[in-house]
């Protein structure tokens, strides 16, 4: 699964091809979460909450690339949380 961005220990990824409804991994540490794209929320897993804060607050900036990234399957880095 390509890795997307990478901040504070949490590592996003993208899996094209994946089942519906468009979504993302994030890993952090022993935890997973999977999260949907549109709307941007948790659907399965979980977070430590602070973690999930975190990931909910990047998606949200990111959303638009994040849709775009799943229509047209090509994968690209996108910038980590600051």
């Amino acid at each position: 699964m390509p890795e997307i961005t990478r901040f504070y220990g949490i590592i996003i990824k993208l899996f094209f091809g994946d089942h519906p409804p468009p979504h993302f991994h994030a890993v952090y540490g022993e935890y997973n979460g999977l999260f949907s794209i549109e709307p941007i929320e948790i659907i399965e897993g979980d977070l430590p909450t602070r973690a999930k804060a975190m990931v909910l607050e990047w998606a949200a900036a990111y959303q638009p690339e994040l849709i775009e990234m799943w229509n047209i399957q090509e994968f690209r880095k996108l910038p980590p949380l600051k």
